[in-house]
């Protein structure tokens, strides 16, 4: 089995493929942790807005493996990410985390009643005072993104958004790799739908996979994408982990990427931006 592929963007080193831990909850959550980094995991991505940092700062100290080897992730929610508050809610996550600092920031999502200048600002500032070694965004539109680079002063790493066979997002990625920064897939598997398209399947008994893998591994063989599956269930938990041993060809590839569809859109709050697509 190869060794798991690692994202290199304007400093980050962001390992491809990750814990997600949204609705993860109470000792579930800490297992969940404390099994993927036994398993071989070294990123975890939690937000203020799960309700569970306590639960992952448990399961990182208990998981037995040096806070320097693993690539910690944390948001602050949109209500939040004006000047004072943003910094505020940084220094409760570490608290609730039990850490010094996170590897990642991200702004979770835009609030239209702050302005991008004062968010990111305010981001920025989060970086320079240590709290955070990078910062990011999530859920930007291109436009967003665009206007996040040029105003912030700090460099931008990572772009976090929901992404799955049954979602195109090449416009988002493409902003994100021509400003130089990771694109990380949120519900990856389409909350496990797209696993069960009869193209995923037929690559799957091709290579002795699962679907949930096949579609992992399409995420990570794209430049620049790493993966947070989530998952509370430690057989899940290994078996996402299990994508290192085989690869997918051009048209494999290219087979799932066609699964994409007009709606195939499954998070869009009422706070959401107007999306590019």
């Amino acid at each position: 089995m190869s060794a798991p592929a690692i994202v290199e963007a304007k400093g980050a080193r962001i390992p491809a493929l990750g814990l997600g831990t949204f609705r993860a909850e109470g000792q579930a959550c800490v297992d969940a942790v404390v099994t993927a980094l036994q398993v071989g995991y070294r990123h975890v991505d939690t937000a203020a807005m799960y309700g569970n940092e306590v639960e992952v700062g448990e399961g990182l100290r208990r998981g037995g493996v040096p806070r320097d080897e693993v690539f910690v992730t944390t948001k602050v929610w949109w209500t939040d990410i004006a000047p004072g508050k943003l910094q505020a809610s940084a220094e409760a996550s570490l608290k609730r985390l039990g850490l010094d600092h996170v590897d990642l920031l991200h702004i979770h999502w835009p609030n239209p009643d702050v302005p991008l200048a004062e968010s990111i600002g305010a981001l920025c500032e989060v970086k320079r005072r240590g709290l955070a070694r990078h910062i990011g965004v999530c859920n930007f539109t291109v436009a967003m993104l665009d206007e996040a680079v040029r105003l912030s002063s700090e460099p931008l790493v990572a772009l976090q958004c929901e992404y799955h066979p049954t979602l195109d997002q090449h416009k988002v990625r493409a902003a994100a790799r021509r400003h130089g920064m990771a694109f990380t897939s949120y519900s990856p598997i389409g909350k496990g739908t797209d696993t069960e398209a009869k193209t995923v399947q037929e690559i799957a008994v091709a290579h002795g996979k699962t679907g949930a893998q096949v579609v992992l591994r399409w995420h990570i063989q794209q430049p620049g994408v790493t993966a947070i599956p989530k998952s509370a269930t430690p057989k899940r938990i290994v078996e996402n982990f299990g994508i290192w041993d085989f690869s997918l060809s051009e048209d494999e590839m290219a087979a799932i990427s066609r699964l994409a569809r007009p709606d195939g859109r499954m998070i869009s709050p009422a706070f959401a931006p107007k999306w590019d697509d």
